[in-house]
């Protein structure tokens, strides 16, 4: 029987080495201590699994480990590590590449090397497996074969989990493919697609996203010019949305660890081999400023009610990338922050599903518990959680701002909205 290892135990790897566990052997590797140390005791800080589900994977035999020496003998390698781009908005493939160092370390003849994270076309073959070789000594589509299959993992989302989600699989090899079509399909009931080499199962991915991303900037860009023309965007939106082939996208703030992030690999790919993309890149621009719109719309409400900007205490509500669900990851709140703060504004944050740590890790910020928003000049709903859609509005100071990004609230208890 095959035994598997999964490398990265984040929003993707977790899940997958969760179905993975109910049908075979698997080892579940992770660089952070603390990643392993939590999930031995049945917690899973993405929330992505209960603590009944992580201590059913390890009834189930899956064995959690920071230990290279213990995935030694498994035969598959499936890579789940992130992903990101640098400041200067370029793919940062080092996780990937230090993973592929790792399983280079303990690759043996026949093995097989399954690639999840996005990627741009052909980076599997140019970036990883050169690294595979080298480390191991093994000679690829000889002694050792690799497939790609894109992750399709929706963070927070409770219906679409990893094995209802159809799987785009394909290998090194025609027979490598069919093989890890087969041992997707052992797991994933809403069936696999298998494409005929990595570089198209690399790029659907990477197109997927980018797709959401252009669709999303032109309904941003529509709310600009609907806010000009004093126009309501959603009901706009939902005007047009009668038609049955009209796509329902809305806008907001465009985060996380996908859609503001895989079109740049693809754009990297693109002008590396000669070929300028001019709409992909328009619609990132245009996504990437969302933030400091929003900002400028605030301050513009607060100057009209009359409050003074320098010291103005500011409320942010949210500051995950998206509602019900504690990933920080790559969240454009932070730039309406940011923004705000630019002008002089003294800016709170708080989120009730977001880690606390983390956040102050990664931003900088210290999350601030039960915030009375009657204490602020304004209050910016930046992330609909569920609380946050029940807000009692009717105790608002008359020269507060109230600006909701999601436009989850009533229109007439609000001073904006995108």
């Amino acid at each position: 029987m095959d035994k598997i290892a999964v490398i990265g135990l984040g929003y993707v790897g977790l899940p997958l080495a969760h179905a993975f566990s109910e049908k075979y052997p698997v080892v579940g590797f992770d660089i952070a201590q603390w990643r392993i140390d939590e999930l031995r005791k049945g917690y899973d800080r993405t929330l992505e699994l209960s603590e009944e589900q992580v201590k059913e994977s390890i009834q189930n035999g899956m064995k959690f480990t920071n230990k290279l020496e213990e995935i030694a003998e498994c035969n598959i390698y499936i890579v789940t590590v992130p992903t990101p781009i640098d400041k200067h908005k370029k793919p940062d493939l080092t996780p990937l590449i230090k993973a592929s160092e790792s399983i280079g370390k303990v690759l043996k003849k026949d093995d097989i090397v399954i690639y999840e994270s996005t990627v741009y076309p052909g980076a599997t073959e140019e970036e990883c497996v050169p690294v595979l070789e080298k480390i191991s000594g093994l000679k690829f589509n000889e002694d050792f074969f690799c497939g790609y299959s894109p992750e399709r993992i929706n963070p927070g989302d409770k219906e679409h989990t990893v094995t209802k989600i159809l799987k785009v699989t394909s290998g090194s090899t025609p027979e490598i493919g069919k093989r890890v079509d087969e041992l997707y399909a052992s797991i994933i009931t809403a069936g696999t697609h298998l494409a005929p080499t990595m570089k198209v199962a690399e790029a659907a991915k990477v197109i997927e996203n980018s797709q959401r991303d252009i669709n999303i900037a032109f309904v941003n860009e529509l709310a600009m010019i609907f806010n000009k023309l004093n126009i309501d965007t959603n009901a706009v939106l939902e005007a047009a949305g009668t038609k049955w082939n009209f796509l329902p996208f809305r806008p907001g703030l465009v985060g996380g660890h996908c859609i503001g992030v895989d079109p740049y690999y693809l754009t990297h790919k693109a002008q590396e081999v000669g070929y300028n993309p001019e709409i992909i890149l328009a619609g990132r621009r245009l996504n990437d400023n969302m933030g400091i719109y929003v900002a400028n719309q605030v301050i513009k409400l607060m100057i009209k009610k009359g409050n003074k900007i320098e010291g103005a205490k500011v409320l942010v509500l949210g500051i995950t990338f998206k509602e019900n669900c504690p990933d920080i990851r790559n969240s454009r709140v932070i730039d309406v922050i940011r923004e705000l703060q630019e002008f002089g504004c003294n800016v709170d944050v708080s989120d009730y599903w977001a880690d606390s740590d983390e956040v102050k890790r990664e931003y900088g910020i210290t999350l601030k518990e039960d915030a009375d928003i009657e204490n602020y000049d304004a209050v910016v709903l930046a992330v609909a959680h569920d609380k946050y859609k029940n807000i009692a509005l009717d105790s608002k100071h008359n020269n507060q701002v109230f600006y909701d990004i999601k436009s989850v609230i009533d229109s007439d208890k609000i001073d904006g909205k995108l």
